[in-house]
């Protein structure tokens, strides 16, 4: 064919698509749905806006539903021209819904992946997701989808019984990709409803939202190696590697997961309990398959390993109660009355706020007779241990100095005496 005969065959297909008059139908359908939809949209935006701002503590599920909302016009007129080809094919030639087909066809495409690069918080794997997506829908309209997908197909390779293809290759790569994504999605969405629950203990909360992200991340996993028509039976020798990998070389790793679930399990740890491991003293913050996450009073985060704390001696000072008895030792001269000492002491130690009198009142007890000082030892009650216990103690201390100043009791000091073997003559210059 000639250059003049294809042009005459051009120029006879457009004579015909523009003066047909389904043409034109199509056309005005697919302008009349435009107008429609976004109208409709217009009137059901704003109601679902309100009820998305009533959503709190889900980031996720939020960012999902405004994604959606703000394109409501071309969801409703996807269902639109999908209602019209389904009509026009129904009633009229297949070759009357061509326009609406390919108007249906580039929506749809529209629609998904500006939904998606929303949703992707990565910037960079949001830009190449929507490069891959148009790249494919601009080969599927053009009927070139078949070709690529056969030509991918074509590069393989025999490893025994299985044709590993490209195409196979890209297509687990893909599926597995967007359904792993997914249920992290879906598993981020539904832990932060099973964290609102009252009914729950914190630790409950945190394993059922770990077995739920877990079993959603397999389920997605197999769901893929399904659809891209891999056995399954026939990774039973990579699981017997990995098995053999994991009992020589993963021992810590398992190790910690397993610690964690039995962590949570005997509820132990929770989020918000102040703990002292060695020489770490913070509050858990967050509770994960591998480590805790420990805050301490200056801002560090140390990330202990789960093993620690089934290994080695943890304090929870807040495993069964919040409150915590600490001792503060001091003593005054010989000259001073141990009875008004231990009354004021009691006394200073229930004005602070953070001295819980209501739960147990202080006490002050004399311990001993010192070399140079009647020795006493003051207790009382804190329920915030989160909040420091070296500064309660620093605030004891000073209220005690102010009180026995004011009272003209004194805090001695160690005297020395030195003791001359040999006279010494002390002259006057």
């Amino acid at each position: 064919m000639d250059f003049a005969t294809a042009l005459d065959a051009a120029a006879s297909w457009l004579q015909t698509v523009f003066l047909n008059e389904w043409t034109y139908y199509q056309l005005a359908i697919i302008v009349a749905g435009y107008l429609v939809c976004g109208a409709l949209a217009k009137r059901i935006e704003p109601r679902v806006e309100a009820r998305a701002r009533l959503i709190k503590g889900n980031p996720d599920l939020l960012r999902v539903i405004i994604a959606f909302m703000r394109r409501l016009r071309w969801l409703f007129l996807i269902v639109w021209l999908w209602i019209a080809d389904g009509m026009i094919l129904r009633f009229g030639w297949p070759s009357y819904r061509w326009l609406v087909a390919t108007a249906l066809t580039l929506t749809a495409a529209w629609f998904v992946i500006s939904v998606l690069t929303r949703i992707i918080r990565n910037q960079m794997l949001a830009r190449v997701t929507a490069v891959v997506g148009w790249i494919y829908f601009a080969l599927y309209a053009v009927g070139l989808d078949r070709v690529i997908l056969t030509t991918l197909d074509g590069v393989a390779i025999n490893l025994g019984a299985v044709r590993l293809s490209l195409l196979l290759v890209l297509k687990a790569i893909v599926l597995s990709a967007a359904l792993i994504w997914l249920a992290v999605l879906i598993g981020n969405v539904s832990s932060h409803w099973i964290q609102r629950s009252a009914d729950l203990t914190p630790s409950f909360k945190v394993l059922i939202s770990k077995l739920v992200k877990i079993a959603l991340i397999g389920f997605a996993g197999a769901i893929a190696l399904s659809a891209t028509g891999i056995d399954l039976t026939a990774l039973t020798v990579f699981s017997g590697a990995v098995g053999v990998g994991i009992g020589f070389g993963l021992q810590k790793v398992v190790s910690n997961f397993i610690s964690g679930i039995i962590i949570l399990l005997d509820k132990s740890i929770k989020p918000g309990d102040t703990i002292t491991l060695g020489d770490t003293f913070g509050s858990v913050r967050d509770l994960r398959s591998r480590f805790v996450s420990v805050i301490t009073r200056d801002g560090k985060e140390y990330l202990i390993p789960n093993e620690d704390f089934i290994s080695q001696q943890v304090v929870n000072w807040s495993f069964s109660s919040d409150f915590v008895r600490i001792e503060v030792d001091f003593g005054t001269s010989y000259d001073s009355d141990p009875h008004e000492v231990a009354r004021i002491a009691i006394e200073t130690a229930a004005s602070l706020p953070r001295v819980a009198s209501s739960y147990a009142q202080p006490v002050s007890w004399m311990t001993g007779f010192g070399a140079s000082s009647l020795d006493f030892k003051l207790r009382f009650w804190i329920s915030d241990p989160s909040n420091g216990l070296t500064n309660i103690r620093g605030q004891v201390l000073m209220a005690l100095w102010d009180a026995f100043k004011a009272a003209g009791i004194s805090i001695p000091f160690p005297h020395r005496e030195i003791i001359m073997k040999t006279p010494v003559e002390v002259t006057r210059v």
